[in-house]
């Protein structure tokens, strides 16, 4: 059976975290819009990279992300890393895949184990509880946004920053200390991006990567190593004080994996849910006849939030390696070999979605898998959905009009990518 190949110069652009910011991703919707048609799972072979399948189709991703038993997370690097990033990871970590070990680096039954000790928190019902907390802090930051003017930036003034006071203050961290921990957010995610780097970053580097994760660990260690311990002797009802009393299989969990476990959840527990307000109000303010349907049909706020999400798709890629021989849409996958999961491109599938690349808040079924599928599907996918609902039943309303003030930009990351600025000119109803 011969291997589909993809021609380098094709599939090179995805690989590159340059392509992810330039304009509205017209670029990287262009290159996935032709592999699911001429290459729908097929090889890449890019220099200074081991090769990777390319999986395209939405049934292909829930077919391997329902199979984690086939399709491991914790065997090589869970997202996309060069031959000499891979290599500098093992030696940091002492023949580890990866410097962090959270639950996106976990397999069976490690990942089930860790996964249940805070999953009742992130449970539909619980996250209900919490829904006048969570309004009340969207009213404060919008009033502050509102105060800062014409022209001011919707992305990082508050759809980043309103999330993230959300699941910090869930996780114990004090006020005052959230915009350090967003910063490190940006430095992990969005290492490549000349904006959001972290400070003395050099991104032209092939090692940057591993030197800003080290940074960003190790930060994190410092600052959350004296709450666990405080947790442990004086546990306070929150999310550090779950983890640093949790028990797998019956032992307390190594200080690694408390650690890695905050870091994951004081970032993917905002990022995503900060990258899809952004795209949202880009949306709005690009589209008058779509603004002012939202304020004349409230009710249609929660299918304007799960088009959202697979509209902005935050997280666009994560990578599996197999662990048996195994036929894929008519493909023999071996063991051993990388599949690189593009979750945009399964959002925009022609064969699921009808007009993929029209966004329309009524539409039903909306399947996205944004927030994954199958036993690692995102934790706090409820949490995010009630944040984005909670903002946009409190915004619209004050709202008579809304423009862009000014281009709007995407960060340059090849893992999670939104909108990193999203100038707003509005008028109050």
């Amino acid at each position: 059976m011969s291997v589909p190949k993809i021609p380098t110069e094709l599939i090179a652009p995805a690989f590159n975290p340059a392509t992810f910011g330039i304009g509205r991703r017209e670029a990287i919707d262009q290159l996935f819009t032709r592999l699911r048609k001429d290459y729908p799972l097929a090889l890449a072979e890019v220099p200074g990279y081991d090769p990777h399948w390319i999986v395209t189709k939405y049934e292909d991703i829930r077919e391997i992300s329902r199979q984690d038993h086939l399709f491991h997370s914790a065997d090589r690097s869970k997202t996309l890393a060069s031959q000499i990033a891979e290599k500098l990871m093992r030696d940091y970590s002492g023949g580890m895949p990866t410097i962090f070990k959270t639950l996106v680096h976990m397999d069976d039954p490690e990942h089930a184990e860790h996964r249940k000790v805070t999953q009742p928190e992130f449970y539909p019902q619980a996250i209900a509880k919490m829904e006048s907390q969570i309004r009340e802090m969207a009213r404060r930051h919008i009033d502050e946004f509102l105060a800062k003017g014409q022209g001011a930036d919707f992305a990082t003034e508050l759809a980043f920053r309103f999330p993230a006071e959300v699941v910090l203050t869930m996780i114990g961290v004090p006020k005052k200390d959230h915009q350090k921990l967003l910063d490190l957010t940006h430095w992990l995610f969005t290492y490549a991006d000349p904006d959001l780097c972290r400070p003395g970053a050099n991104i032209t580097d092939p090692q940057e990567i591993i030197k800003t994760w080290d940074v960003v660990y190790n930060e994190f260690k410092n600052y959350f190593e004296s709450m666990i311990h405080e947790r442990q002797t004086c546990p306070m009802g929150d999310l550090t004080s779950l983890i640093a009393n949790g028990k797998v299989g019956g032992c307390p969990m190594n200080e690694r994996n408390m650690i890695s476990y905050l870091v994951i959840l004081s970032t993917a527990g905002h990022d995503s849910a900060a990258a899809t307000s952004a795209m949202s109000m880009w949306m709005l303010a690009e589209h008058p006849e779509l603004f002012r349907k939202m304020k004349d049909n409230p009710g249609l706020i929660r299918g304007f939030v799960d088009e959202s999400i697979r509209w902005a798709s935050p997280v666009q890629q994560f990578v599996r390696s197999a662990t048996e021989d195994y036929v894929l849409r008519g493909q023999q996958i071996k063991k051993g070999d990388l599949l690189y999961l593009s979750y945009i491109s399964a959002n925009r599938d022609e064969e699921v979605f009808k007009d993929p690349f029209t966004f329309d808040p009524e539409r039903s079924p909306n399947s996205h898998i944004a927030f994954g599928y199958g036993p690692h599907i995102c934790l706090g996918q409820h949490l995010a959905k009630l944040e984005m609902r909670v903002l946009w039943e409190e915004l619209l309303p004050r709202l008579a009009s809304v423009e862009m003030a000014a281009p709007g930009k995407f960060a340059e990351s090849e893992f999670v990518c939104g909108p990193k600025s999203v100038p707003i000119n509005y008028t109050l109803a």
